[in-house]
């Protein structure tokens, strides 16, 4: 087994780096390229330091566990709220915005129209045609006023 190691050198770490990085363009799940970029390491070190075999394996090894968490780091989305605040809470965007109402509301109930939808609102009574301002939101619960 040592003697398979034995030769390992400058050359061969950049060869197995190149021919790792080239399967993940093949293959690609962002493994085998932070693999590739150990060997490279290994073997950009190992031209300014001569070493022996089983410190280039322990160097490829710290290297491979090393870009784990620098791949986790780099790879995980940054939150940007500002692009989007009211994803996921579209009613909420909808305080404080004024519509007409299609139905009256009549005993606390009435419907308006935003855009293709038809919400149900809650609020006193008032009849069809009249602009009301969103005052509260629960839930798909508008309660509204008149504006």
């Amino acid at each position: 087994m040592t003697n398979m190691f034995a030769p390992l050198g400058t050359w061969n770490w950049l060869i197995f780096g190149f021919i790792l990085m080239a399967l993940e363009v093949l293959a690609p799940g962002v493994f085998l390229f932070w693999l590739g970029l150990a060997a490279l390491l290994v073997g950009l070190i190992s031209f300014a330091v001569a070493m022996s075999w089983q410190i280039q394996l322990v160097m490829f090894a710290v290297f491979a566990v090393a870009a784990v968490p620098l791949w986790r780091r780099l790879a995980r989305p940054k939150p940007d709220a500002s692009t989007s605040p009211f994803l996921n809470k579209r009613t909420e965007a909808l305080l404080g915005r004024e519509f007409t109402l299609e139905k009256p509301i009549i005993d606390g109930s009435g419907t308006v129209r935003i855009g293709d939808t038809v919400w149900r609102v809650a609020g006193p009574d008032t009849p069809a045609g009249t602009r009301v301002k969103v005052v509260q939101v629960d839930g798909a619960n508008l309660t509204v006023a008149a504006a």
